[in-house]
């Protein structure tokens, strides 16, 4: 009997160690628009934070008419119009891990049709999956949920969940291996892929392999970007453990394989993509939140706690950094339609450092010096 409650205690702390970061008490404070002389203050070449207070924000975008969404990983779709903040619930969303409610994209015809996606982990005990849903949203309310895309494999790592549309019109998600490394090489598997879909969940009739799925061997891919030739870049987190490092960024061609779990870092293998640049094993991105900026690509790090630049035109590959450790982990970085830069902060995510008037969204001037 001693036997069996012991063996139970340890299962019961390993369980506790895995979820932990779902499980951390987290201090919440009134989520507040920051007050500031917007074009002096931007003009003068310094970073602003514009809203304050979140609870660990995961993406955010832009209406036509300017109003800022904003997707919180417990399960809230943050509404900002001038200086009214509203908070929509989104229903049967599971915050475990690093699973809840993560990617949203707004439709390119979004004036005439009020689509707007949203991704996030749901079910119940150990059976959970992620899903991506289309709802309309008008007058500040969700309506006609419709699941374009359902049972994508969840775990409490390695979720994936970013959501874009290309410039081809096409709706691209991210998803990780959901702990089965296997699964990334399994092209009728929707673990560890690059998936494209019609609007109505539908896969494209010229997707390489007669499914959603559009590429293939990624372990945790959590940002997409276009760049102006329409190239499709994305960054993937490498692997942890003893292994710890070779995050990447990846240049996405259709229908290739990416490798893992078979390759990983500046390794090679037949007819598998080594990607463009990775961190190496002395250093960790854990790359998040990718755009396109001023002709560079900029992404977020988590634990680098950094924004890298890359150009992707140059004949060889670096990265230039900046804000090092100053804001904390960088999950969201997004080009707004407004000509400036937006990034999101990860401190509340029970991996962070709790700064004060975390989590933060900063807006940055396309003039700043550190761009």
């Amino acid at each position: 009997m001693k036997k069996v409650t012991v063996a139970a205690a340890l299962i019961l702390c390993t369980v506790l160690i895995i979820i932990y970061p779902s499980l951390k008490p987290k201090k919440i404070f009134e989520t507040r628009i920051v007050p500031t002389n917007v074009p002096e203050n931007l003009n003068s070449g310094e970073p602003r934070i514009i809203v304050e207070n979140l609870d660990t924000p995961w993406e955010l975008a832009f209406l036509p008419n300017g109003d800022l969404l904003i997707t919180e990983r417990p399960g809230n779709l943050v509404v900002i119009r001038g200086d009214q903040i509203t908070r929509i619930k989104i229903e049967n969303v599971v915050e475990r891990g690093e699973g809840g409610l993560m990617g949203l994209a707004v439709d390119p015809e979004y004036k005439s049709n009020n689509y707007i996606y949203l991704s996030y982990t749901t079910g119940a005990g150990l059976n959970i999956y992620n899903v991506v849903d289309r709802y309309i949203f008008k007058d500040s309310a969700l309506s006609d949920k419709f699941t374009i895309l359902g049972n994508i494999p969840a775990n409490v790592f390695h979720d994936g969940g970013r959501i874009k549309f290309g410039p081809d019109g096409y709706l691209y998600v991210t998803t990780g291996d959901a702990g089965n490394p296997n699964a990334a090489q399994d092209t009728k598997s929707l673990a560890g892929k690059i998936l494209r879909l019609n609007k109505d969940g539908s896969a494209p009739g010229d997707n390489p392999f007669g499914n959603e799925v559009y590429s293939y061997g990624h372990r945790n891919p959590q940002g997409l970007a276009w760049d102006s030739s329409g190239r499709l870049w994305a960054t993937e987190h490498g692997p942890s453990g003893l292994e710890t490092g070779y995050d990447e960024l990846n240049l996405i061609v259709k229908g290739k394989n990416y490798g893992w779990p078979v390759i990983k870092g500046s390794e090679t293998a037949e007819g598998m993509e080594t990607p463009v640049i990775n961190s190496g094993s002395k250093e960790t991105w854990a790359p998040a939140g990718l755009a396109f900026f001023k002709n560079s690509l900029y992404f977020g790090g988590l634990r680098g706690e950094t924004l890298y630049k890359l150009d992707p035109d140059a004949e060889s590959y670096t990265l230039a950094k900046s804000l090092e450790k100053i804001y904390g982990r960088i999950r969201i970085v997004t080009a707004g339609p407004d000509g400036y830069l937006y990034i999101g902060t990860s401190n509340k995510d029970g991996r962070g450092t709790v700064q004060d008037g975390d989590d933060k969204i900063i807006k940055i001037s396309p003039r700043d010096k550190l761009l």
